[in-house]
């Protein structure tokens, strides 16, 4: 059974930083790909950014030049690193992971439960 754990939310001030810890765990043979979104009440979920296996980063036009992902493979974790953080930041943000089991032959999707982040003085 594979399991995503996320840490790291809570409250912050605007323009302070924070960051977010998914990590995953179970008979994991490769962790491919990582993404992490975020949704608020009322809107569509967004994709904040994803990391590839070789570390490779993208981000979604919102969140471009303040968040930072990461992983750490030997911990098979990711990390959302958030600075510069406004209102409009505060959601619920959820990790995607792709990753495949030693049962299997391909890789499949597994989400973390989601931690929320306000952003509010």
């Amino acid at each position: 059974q594979v399991q995503v754990v996320e840490s790291g939310g809570g409250l912050v001030q605007p323009g302070g930083s924070v960051r977010l810890s998914c990590t995953a765990s179970g008979n994991i043979v490769t962790i491919y790909h990582m993404y992490w979104y975020r949704q608020t009440p009322g809107k569509q979920r967004e994709l904040v950014g994803s990391i590839n296996i070789i570390g490779e980063a993208n981000y979604g036009d919102s969140v471009k030049g303040r968040f930072t992902i990461s992983r750490d493979n030997a911990k098979k974790t990711v990390y959302l690193q958030m600075n510069s953080l406004q209102s409009e930041d505060t959601a619920v943000y959820y990790c995607k992971v792709n990753l495949r089991r030693w049962e299997d032959t391909m890789g499949n999707d597994y989400w973390g439960q989601g931690t929320q982040v306000t952003v509010s003085s």
